[in-house]
């Protein structure tokens, strides 16, 4: 089973990686793609003016710099 995890508080959050901790227990096909930096209150923010830029932290792990809704 293939589980992709995310969040708005960013690549770094304490949550995120809790709960990664838990998805390794269900499956080994885990990705992790969030926010390069905290993001939280921009659920409905939308990038208009800056380039996206996703950047491969390691294998199945993303930090995209941007919004959640990007």
């Amino acid at each position: 089973m293939r589980i992709l995890l995310t969040n708005d508080d960013g690549i770094e959050a304490e949550g995120l990686e809790c709960l990664e901790r838990i998805a390794r227990t269900l499956s080994d096909d885990i990705w992790v793609c969030a926010p390069a930096v905290e993001q939280s209150g921009k659920g409905r923010g939308i990038t208009l003016t800056e380039p996206l830029r996703v950047n491969r932290l390691g294998d199945k792990r993303f930090a995209v710099t941007g919004t959640p809704t990007d």
